[in-house]
């Protein structure tokens, strides 16, 4: 089975949420499916998918109806529902942003001495696996986008929230704490205060957060961004994310 493909196990898993989402099978929904995967993972350009998955045109708008409607950030929500929620690590990533995502105001695409690019901040569970990300301009600071993201989470299992020192934030501190959770954060260096409140073999496990964005860099089409709409990028770093869920 190439690895572009989905085997057949996962995708008699995949057909049964799908369902959920009142997408019903039909001759060619794994081929399209299969044929987002393909791009993603290659990082090639619309028009460059294999013929054997279909027209690429025809493929594009799909996808285009699919991320508009959400429906593939709504099928990664139904696969990720049942993470382990003892601990959670955050984390921000920057994508470089190709030329090709250029043209269109108010992407989430920013410029900078490197380049143009967008940011990935992404939350995983205990086990490392992604519960939840959202997409930002690369020049967004981590901390200003974690109130928001943590928001989503229900914490009500959740001991701990484990972040660098990027997070140091007394606010965000207290908005965590007040779900009744441990704020895993270290000071910043400049601080006035001291870390004796950080749990330091917790903090090293936080390495979990960083081999996911290891793992969804390994689809080139998440380590560049190709895509000009932010609601398309965001679509396929929830594909990445669905087939880095399957397995489980």
């Amino acid at each position: 089975m190439p690895r572009t493909m989905l085997t057949d196990q996962h995708w008699q898993k995949l057909k049964v949420i799908l369902r959920n989402l009142s997408i019903h099978h039909n001759s060619n929904l794994r081929n399209f499916i299969e044929a987002i995967l393909y791009r993603i993972r290659t990082g090639c350009p619309w028009r460059d998918i294999p013929c054997c998955f279909g027209h690429s045109n025809s493929i594009f708008k799909r996808f285009n109806r699919w991320s508009s409607s959400g429906k593939l950030l709504r099928l990664f929500k139904l696969l990720a529902s049942c993470p382990d929620m003892e601990w959670i690590f955050i984390d921000g990533s920057h994508v470089r942003a190709h030329q090709h995502s250029a043209g269109i105001a108010n992407q989430f695409i920013s410029k900078s001495v490197g380049g143009n690019s967008s940011k990935i901040h992404l939350i995983v569970d205990a086990h490392g696996n992604p519960i939840d990300f959202m997409i930002t301009d690369g020049t967004t600071h981590d901390v200003k986008v974690a109130p928001d993201l943590i928001s989503t989470l229900d914490l009500k299992e959740t001991k701990v929230v484990c972040a660098d020192k990027g997070y140091d934030s007394e606010p965000l501190r207290e908005q965590i704490r007040k779900t009744g959770t441990k704020a895993n954060i270290p000071k910043k260096t400049n601080s006035q205060s001291n870390n004796d409140h950080m749990d330091w073999y917790l903090y090293k496990i936080r390495h979990l957060v960083e081999n996911m964005f290891c793992r969804l860099k390994q689809f080139r089409g998440i380590a560049t961004r190709y895509d000009k709409l932010k609601r398309n990028y965001q679509s396929s770093v929830a594909l990445a994310c669905i087939f880095l869920w399957l397995p489980l």
